[in-house]
């Protein structure tokens, strides 16, 4: 449940990137003859309305690039940036808009991201944070839920992550980390030898910076549970593929 309601909350942040521009500007003036505006952030919505020049227009949220703005007699709809790009302030000076580039991406101080796959076989779903120390090493949490036929796991883990070449548009990285896996079976009639225990795991992966603030990850990583105990000696080794998306700061 609470790795549901943490996804849905990454979901608005992938979805909606707050407005900025180089200046603190609330209103732009319309320099084309007209703008057209679409009833959803895409070229496929319909016009519904247009808005002429000399008018000036709300900058409300912006998504990708489409931007949600209000209009005159407060009607709202989505503005490609091609048409904003060339608008204007209240003193008739264009508009600098910031757009967000790969190294943004490199400098980057904070990301959070939500993914899915499978680990050993079974569906999982993962959330981490990540504070990045410099452009080539991080720290990250995670919690990971996956649910099996025969039993569900809850993974937390803590690492660090080494990305050598951070200014490459599709950048490896290398992670190693530690937590702890608690097993829940799905038979009662089942006992885990070790309803908890240690692991520890590395892992390759690639991340590229998709648009905006968003980033698309794909990562393999091979674990080892510490799960010997008096009545059994062998450790247990898991594999794991994920992919997801991600937004930075």
């Amino acid at each position: 449940m609470h790795i549901r309601l943490t996804v849905m909350l990454l979901i608005q942040l992938f979805s909606m990137n707050v407005y900025s521009a180089s200046r603190p500007l609330q209103q732009v003036k319309i320099a084309d003859p007209y703008i057209e505006m679409h009833t959803g952030p895409g070229g496929g919505y319909p016009v519904f309305h247009v808005v002429e020049r000399g008018s000036f227009i709300e900058i409300i949220v912006r998504q990708a690039n489409w931007y949600k703005v209000r209009g005159p007699k407060n009607k709202k709809g989505w503005v490609h940036f091609d048409q904003l790009s060339r608008t204007l302030s209240a003193n008739d000076e264009p508009v600098e808009f910031k757009t967000i580039t790969q190294e943004d991406f490199a400098d980057r101080d904070w990301e959070w991201g939500a993914m899915a796959g499978t680990y050993g076989g079974a569906p999982m779903l993962s959330v981490y944070g990540s504070y990045l120390f410099n452009q080539g090493l991080a720290t990250e949490i995670s919690i990971t839920q996956s649910i099996g036929d025969i039993s569900s796991s809850i993974l937390g883990k803590i690492g660090l992550v080494m990305q050598p070449f951070p200014e490459w548009p599709y950048s490896p990285y290398f992670q190693m980390s530690t937590g702890i896996v608690d097993v829940t079976p799905s038979s009662t009639t089942i006992t885990p030898i070790n309803p908890k225990s240690q692991f520890a795991n590395i892992g390759l992966g690639i991340r590229t910076h998709l648009t905006q603030k968003i980033i698309l990850r794909l990562e393999y990583a091979q674990y080892t549970v510490f799960s010997s105990s008096k009545d059994n000696d062998n450790n247990e080794d898991t594999k794991e593929w994920k992919v997801g998306f991600a937004v930075f700061f």
